[in-house]
Order: structure tokens, then sequence, then C-alpha cells
């Protein structure tokens, strides 16, 4: 079973509503006279609402029609954004130097407008004091605070305890920020090169 629509000799009602190639309305009329007409003008004739009583044709150029179907939905699936969740890991203990490095990493994962999903991972007797834990989880949704929201509160699973940031910026707007950055990086970077 094909989505596409049937043409020609496929169209096998006996009364068609038909639209010119032009545009206008031809009416209802048979679907002999319907082809004949499509074959004068060196076109096809392309049912276009199938489930209308009489069926609706149309006289176009039947692959001109398909290419800009194709490149519509092309167009529409790089439109599209992609919300990715990235995972950053954390244990108790961690230094202080290592908690920076960590939160430097979250703050780059929003502001790219993708979620952050931060697992905190107890081990041996660290697993009596997920506390410690909660609070650290806690720290870093205050530090990311001008960036995220807390969108799951820490919730403990077995060893781990997890909790998930969203940004504030959604991901188009990132995107569109981070190619403006770019191109006036690139502008600097060409005016340089023509100075000098």
């Amino acid at each position: 079973m094909t989505t596409d629509p049937r043409i020609n000799d496929r169209i096998r009602t006996p009364e068609i509503r038909l639209i010119g190639y032009t545009g206008e309305q031809v009416g209802v009329v048979d679907i002999d006279t319907a082809l004949k007409m499509a074959d004068e003008v060196g076109l096809d004739l392309v049912e276009i609402a199938p489930e209308a009583n009489p069926p609706v044709c149309k006289i176009m150029d039947f692959g001109k029609y398909k290419y800009e179907v194709a490149q519509k939905a092309r167009e529409a699936r790089q439109n599209q954004t992609h919300i990715v969740v990235k995972e950053v890991r954390l244990t108790p203990k961690i230094e202080t130097h290592d908690y920076v490095t960590k939160r430097n990493q979250v703050e780059k994962f929003l502001k790219g407008g993708d979620k952050v999903k931060v697992t905190m991972k107890f081990r041996g007797r660290e697993q009596t004091r997920p506390e410690m834990g909660y609070k650290l989880l806690q720290r870093l949704a205050e530090d990311v605070a001008e960036f995220a929201f807390v969108e799951f509160a820490p919730k403990q699973e077995g060893r781990n305890m997890t909790m998930v940031l969203g940004p504030t910026k959604k991901k188009t707007e990132a995107v569109a920020e981070a190619k403006a950055a770019r191109k006036a990086k690139a502008d600097a970077a060409a005016e340089t090169t023509d100075g000098a």
C-alpha cells in the first residue's frame, strides 16, 4: 500500500470533480474526458481528495509535485529541534575543584539548550548518608539556577540519586545565539585580516 495519490489510469471512479492545470474549476466530468484533457496538455491527472464525493482531481505535473512535497518535508526535518539529555555523574565526596569543573560542564550543556541528568553515585558506606548527596545536588541546582530549573527533584534509586535540570532557554534560541556568535567571530576575524 503506497501513500502516493492515485494518478491517471489508477483512478477508478467513473466521475470526478476536476481542477484544471491553471487552478480553475472545470466541474464534475467523467474520467475519460479528464484523462483526455490531461493528455492534451501533456500533464498527469492526480487525485488530490479521494474521500470527497465525487473525488477531486487536478491536472498537474506529478513529478514536480512529488519533488515539492519532498522539499517541504526536508525543510520541516531541518527545522526540528532535538532535545538531548546529557548526563553528569558525581559522588558525595567530590573535591571543590572537581565540583567546579562538573558545574561548568552542566552550565555549558544548559546554555546549549539541552537537559541535564545529574547522577549521584553512592559507594560503600556512602549509602548510609544519602543526605550528603541530596545537599550536593541542591547546591548544584542553586548554582545553575539562572540557566536552569529543576525538572525532577533528587530521587533515590538504589545506589544512585538522580535529578534532572531543564534549560530556561529553548533549544532553538540557544542554537540561534550560537550561530550568531560564530558569525560575529568570523566577521571579526575577516576584518582583522583585511586591516592587516
